[in-house]
Formats: structure tokens, C-alpha cells, sequence
């Protein structure tokens, strides 16, 4: 399974801003309808999307586009008009703002009829923003909601807006959280969307760090989402990519962690039993599956032969 450990946000007006996240190292690039474009050129970036999303060599990324909100009058032509011009070149469609399951059903209907009308062979996957408590009390349901639905990912402002929280940085998006909140403020949020995305077999990212001049601070910001079981986190400009990648890759430390509980277990079965003692730690089934999963993606990177 490909990488999701950077998303790198890209205004969809602003072309040339696409060449360089074509040739960026970020493992996902998504072109942005919604916040990043203001209102008058929001038909201008659908043009330029397309335009781009055949112009340019993408290589091995994975390609997306975030529509407006469904409960605007730019959301439902940014579908039409995009996948309609390009649905081939398109691996999802990012949904922001689902409150409700529904949002979803609505996507993937309009997403199947385009398909069917256009001969579309490629499924066109959805990713879902979750962005507000009442997205985050439907959260189960719309993991659940389409088999369309590839990834979670958590809107942090927008969450923040809902509930009310206190506006603590320039940007809200993560910064200075230390110093109101004797603890992780997101922790709950955060490990809800992780259950709700792993139970049902989907992908689940963290939102993008605020400030890209603050690289210590992003690491940590990664460093706690990729312990929590986030696959990745989104990236607002190109200078946070490397971080990022670093982050959520394995380390050698944790390769070689991964290679030795391996071991212990062809051993273990080797001799018929079901778990075994690795350093005075047991190993179990679990453990093991956490090793090949580390170890898949460490292969995948080309971090081992």
C-alpha cells in the first residue's frame, strides 16, 4: 500500500505552485477548491486543476482535490466539473466538513453516476474531513457510510470553531497548545477519529501544522499524531515535507526492532509455540502483526531489500 505520510495542501488557482508539488517528495499532493481559494476564482482554480492534473508528470504521487463544502454552491460543481474533465487522474476526492454520513452518500451517488456516464474504469476513492463536534459524534457512522471511503482526516480550526476552544496561536493549527492545556488538548479527538478510521479498514491523517517556520514544533506535533496511530499528517507548505517523511517513516532503531521480533516468532513457530520471550519481553501475535506492518513499509520505502 503506498505511503500517506505527507499530504501537501495546494491552492488550486495558483499554477505554478502544482509544478512544484509535482516534483516535491510529498507522497500525496491535493489540490485545494476550498479554503485556500477565495471566492472570486473559484471557477478559474476548477480550470486549473484539470489543467494540471494532465500536464503534469505526477510520478508514483497519489492525486486528490478538495471540493468546497456540500452546503455551499461550489460544492457540487467542483465534483461535477473535475471529475467529469479528469477522473482518470484522480486517486480521491477530500470532502470537508462531514457532519453526517450522509455527505458521503451524496458524493459517492454523484461519483457512481459520472462513472457510469463517462466509462470511468478507475474508482475514485473520498477522503473525509472531520471538522466539528457534530462530525465528530457521527464519526463510526461515516467510516461506515461508503466503500468508496479511504481515509479520515481531522480538521483541527474548524473542530475549534465548533467547540468554542480558545484561539491560542496566529494560525490555530496546533501551535502553543502547551501553554493552555496541561496535557495533550486534542487527545480525545484525535484517538476518536484513529478508532473510527481503524475499525473499519480506513487511513487516518492528522491536520497540518500552522506555523513552517517552526520546525521543532512540527516534529513534535507529527511525532504525537504518528503515536496515537495517525498514517500521516497534512503539509501547508513544501518545507514541512521532510520533516513529516521522517516522522512517520520507520527509523533504523525500529526496523531493527521490527527484524528481531520477526525472528522470535519463526522461531517460536518453528517450535510450535505461541509466543516467545524476546529480552526479557514477551512477544505475542499482536506484537507480531505490528512488526510486519512496520517492516511492509519499511520494504515499501526501499529502507531494506
Amino acid at each position: 500500500m503506498k505511503p500517506r505520510r505527507t499530504t501537501l495542501s495546494v491552492p488550486g488557482h495558483i499554477e505554478k505552485m502544482h509544478t512544484k508539488a509535482s516534483q516535491s517528495k510529498a507522497d500525496v499532493v491535493m489540490l485545494d477548491l476550498e479554503d485556500s481559494v477565495p471566492v472570486e476564482a473559484k471557477e478559474r482554480a476548477r480550470a486549473t486543476v484539470i489543467r494540471s492534473m494532465f500536464a503534469l508528470d505526477w510520478q508514483e504521487k497519489t492525486l486528490i482535490f478538495r471540493i468546497n463544502g456540500l452546503d455551499t454552491p461550489f460544492g457540487y460543481r467542483d465534483l461535477l466539473e473535475v471529475v467529469e474533465a479528469a477522473g482518470p487522474q484522480i486517486d480521491a476526492v477530500v470532502v470537508p466538513k462531514v457532519d453526517h454520513p450522509g455527505d458521503i452518500h451524496f458524493v459517492c451517488r454523484m461519483l457512481d453516476g459520472i462513472e457510469m456516464q463517462k466509462g470511468f474504469s478507475k474508482r475514485i476513492g473520498i477522503e473525509a474531513l472531520i471538522e466539528s463536534a457534530a462530525g465528530l459524534e457521527q464519526v463510526s457512522a461515516t467510516a461506515r457510510a461508503s466503500d468508496r471511503l479511504k481515509t479520515l482526516v481531522f480538521g483541527i480550526v474548524d473542530y475549534s470553531v465548533s467547540i468554542g476552544a480558545r484561539l491560542v496561536s496566529i494560525s490555530g493549527h496546533g501551535e502553543k497548545e502547551e501553554k493552555v492545556y496541561p496535557g495533550h488538548r486534542w487527545n480525545f479527538e484525535m484517538s476518536r477519529i484513529v478508532m473510527a478510521a481503524k475499525a473499519h479498514g480506513l487511513r487516518v491523517i492528522d491536520a497540518p501544522y500552522g506555523n513552517f517556520k517552526d520546525p521543532e514544533g512540527l516534529r513534535r506535533s507529527a511525532a504525537m499524531a504518528c503515536a496515537l496511530g495517525y498514517d500521516g499528517k497534512w503539509a501547508i507548505h513544501p518545507d514541512q515535507i521532510d520533516i513529516i517523511n521522517q516522522v512517520f517513516s520507520p527509523s533504523k532503531e525500529d526496523i531493527a526492532r521490527a527484524e528481531k521480533v520477526l525472528a522470535a516468532h519463526r522461531e517460536a513457530e518453528n517450535k510450535g509455540l505461541g509466543a516467545v520471550a524476546v529480552e526479557g519481553r514477551m512477544v505475542d501475535r499482536a506484537t507480531v502483526r505490528l512488526a510486519k506492518q512496520l517492516y511492509e513499509q519499511a520494504r515499501y520505502l526501499n529502507m531494506i531489500p
